[in-house]
């Protein structure tokens, strides 16, 4: 009888280990940005491509949101932004045949290397799409923190992020770290038009923002402008 108990308890043990292995991987999503530059007179060739790939990706298991963005003013300028339950997920996806295929079919379009970045969620935000409608513009920003200033300028980030969710037009506003650079992070926001994103640049916590964070910039603050293609 001993040996019997020992036997489930030990079952019982393992099959409680396996759910909370199982949960901490579904409670870390993997969210990955990535960016792509192609020759100007293939842009609509590029589009028509990853446009496909996001239709594709979203029926993969595990993934939570895929965006293709191309960048206004500047048609051959591209972005994805990925949402994956785990890294587990993310990894089959990257190695999916078609994640493979537009890879293949990309690389004789570009003018730059393919940038893919890795990150974690840092300050994330309830999506308000469908209640305040839908997205008509993207703002992508790099972020740059020199080293010794990390940890002041990553809260400025959070306090522009909390406040700027309840600004007029807002549908998201997501602050991402790069995995392999905690230094650098990725601002995504998504608004319901032009005019609300010219709103939020002129308003008090915006400019406040912005006076605090450039002495503590390793560089340029890169802010881009996104539509979504599908």
């Amino acid at each position: 009888m001993k040996s019997i108990s020992r036997a489930l308890f030990a079952c019982a043990a393992l099959a409680l280990c396996s759910m909370q292995t199982a949960r901490s991987q579904d409670s870390n999503p993997a969210y990955i940005v990535a960016y792509f530059e192609t020759l100007p007179a293939v842009a609509a060739k590029a589009r028509d491509l990853v446009q496909q790939l996001a239709e594709q990706s979203r029926k993969d298991a595990g993934n939570v949101r895929f965006e293709a963005l191309q960048r206004i003013g500047q048609p051959n300028h591209f972005a994805i932004l990925e949402v994956w339950k785990n890294k587990e997920a993310q990894a089959a996806h990257a190695s999916a045949a078609h994640t493979t295929q537009f890879r293949e079919k990309l690389a004789s379009l570009l003018r730059s290397p393919y940038d893919e970045r890795p990150h974690t969620g840092l300050s994330l935000g309830a999506p308000q799409a469908t209640a305040r409608g839908k997205p008509g513009m993207y703002v992508v920003t790099h972020v740059d923190i020199v080293p010794a200033e990390k940890d002041k300028g990553i809260g400025f980030v959070q306090e522009l992020a909390q406040a700027s969710r309840g600004d007029a037009g807002n549908l998201r506003f997501d602050v991402l770290q790069q995995s392999s650079r905690p230094n650098h992070l990725t601002v995504v926001e998504a608004w319901s038009s032009q005019d609300a994103v010219d709103a939020h640049g002129g308003v008090d916590h915006t400019k406040q923002f912005r006076q605090k964070l450039t002495p503590l910039s390793g560089s340029l603050y890169d802010e881009r402008l996104y539509r979504l293609l599908n």
